[in-house]
């Protein structure tokens, strides 16, 4: 697997012909026609990034020509809430066949990823919702498979396309704070949010790998990508200390729960009209419960988490995440031979943490209304007076970046990328593997090389 540009890579795509299609809207993936495109799990991350985002707002590029989820009622549901009229399929492997798709959408949960990508690269590319995958077996498999089949792979991370995110990468780029040595990067999930992952089939290391994979990949690719580096070794510490077996008393699921009243975390799914539709509805096909206990003993992942990430170029990357903070956002900082580099985002708590799914994505829309809002950081340089950098972001989907992925993917105004935004499967992998390696660090004690997990090694990145 050639270390290749994130740039570079989707300019090869054997789907995308960006070279040439500049300022082409309809024809953004090289073709002269509509793109087709199949979405596989319509779960709630499905439906609306990746469902009805698209159909809204690029009816002139792309159709749904095919829908796939193991349980036949979200599917249903799905078709309904997306408003196509594509045909559905609970087995994927007849929708491959029947639809004859030129891009998959795999959406599903964490652990079923490889599968789903593997056996979709015998048709055409696939974009993947973060993260690529688990574990390393399975990240050697995606490997081998675009190797095999030509396709190529593309990770759905939105993160680095928001103005903020790239005004960092700029400066470092530009060589503001000289040549970065070391990085502090703390994230903080609040009472809410954090605890959304204990209630569902992330809070299960088999499914989803664990927050260092499913949560951390997002937080290791905007390393990587800013550092413009490839990770060496990892060292980590973690442990469950506050949810899964630690509680004072634990239940099936909110909604059965004897301790209703007692309870800091319960969560009344029944005001959430979306997650009744699209879950309660549909448990008795495969009896998954979205309001689970965040106390339930089967809860095996690490809830306190603490890594060192030591990079081929010499940078050193400390990096921790809290899941039951009181408030919600990260800190960074950047350590220069020549500065550094200070950068924070706080998200308000919003009270009332009942709020449902559509209440909250209302809200989002209310405050979208004004547009942008502004976000600084401070740049010092050494011997010099410190610089307060106010940057321009939208209010709404990461700051912007959920908007200009898609736009990237779908649109293709230009072929330009001076930032290198875009992300291909050497790019997922890597930031996974961080991830592995915490894993395997908390449970070994000792440091894990990148390089030993696949056959993928870390190498300098040639500026």
């Amino acid at each position: 697997m050639d270390s290749i540009s994130r740039k570079t890579f989707l300019k090869t795509l054997s789907l995308l012909s960006i070279g040439t299609m500049v300022n082409l809207p309809t024809d953004a993936f090289g073709l002269n026609r509509k793109l087709r495109v199949v979405l596989v799990g319509t779960g709630i991350r499905g439906i609306t990034f990746w469902g009805r985002r698209l159909v809204e707002q690029f009816p002139e590029t792309l159709e749904f020509v095919g829908l796939s989820d193991i349980n036949p009622g979200r599917l249903k549901y799905a078709k309904e809430y997306l408003g196509v009229s594509c045909p559905t399929f609970v087995n994927y492997d007849e929708m491959l066949r029947k639809t004859k798709p030129d891009l998959i959408m795999v959406c599903t949960t964490d652990a079923s990823h490889h599968e789903l990508i593997i056996k979709g690269l015998a048709y055409c590319d696939v974009l993947t919702e973060k993260p690529l995958t688990i574990d390393e077996v399975k990240a050697q498999a995606i490997i081998d498979a675009e190797k095999k089949y030509g396709k190529n792979v593309i990770v759905g991370f939105n993160y680095p396309w928001s103005p903020y995110m790239t005004k960092i990468k700029q400066l470092i780029s530009e060589g503001a704070i000289g040549e970065v040595t070391s990085v502090d990067f703390n994230w903080y999930l609040n009472t809410h949010h954090g605890a959304s992952y204990f209630r569902r089939w992330h809070g299960l290391m088999n499914k989803g790998g664990s927050l260092w994979i499913h949560k951390a990949t997002h937080h290791f690719d905007l390393l990587n990508w800013w550092l413009s580096a490839e990770p060496e070794e990892v060292f980590a510490y973690g442990a469950l200390e506050h949810y899964g077996k630690n509680g004072p008393f634990r239940g099936k699921n909110c909604r059965s729960c004897d301790h209703k009243k007692d309870c800091a975390y319960y969560w009344d799914i029944t005001k959430d009209k979306q997650a009744m539709n699209l879950y309660v509805a549909n448990e008795n096909y495969d009896g998954y419960l979205r309001d689970g206990c965040v106390y339930r003993n089967e809860i095996d992942i690490y809830d306190k988490m603490s890594a060192q990430i030591k990079y081929k170029n010499g940078v050193i990357a400390n990096y921790s995440l809290t899941t039951y903070s009181p408030y919600e956002g990260w800190r960074i900082a950047f350590n220069g031979q020549k500065g550094r580099i200070d950068a924070w985002l706080d998200i308000p708590f919003i009270n009332g943490e009942n709020l449902s799914q559509e209440e909250l994505h209302a809200a989002e829309m209310q405050q979208a209304k004004s547009d942008t809002t502004e976000s600084q950081l401070i740049l010092f340089r050494n011997w010099e007076k410190y610089e307060v950098v106010t940057v321009s972001s939208e209010r709404s989907g990461h700051g912007g970046g959920d908007r200009r992925l898609q736009e990237d993917l779908f649109l293709k105004k230009s072929a330009e990328d001076p930032y290198d935004h875009r992300a291909n499967l050497r790019d997922g992998v890597l930031s996974v593997l961080i991830g592995v390696a915490a894993r395997k660090s908390i449970e070994a004690g000792k440091p894990i090389q990148i390089g030993s997990l696949t056959d993928l090694k870390p190498e300098i990145k040639k500026s």
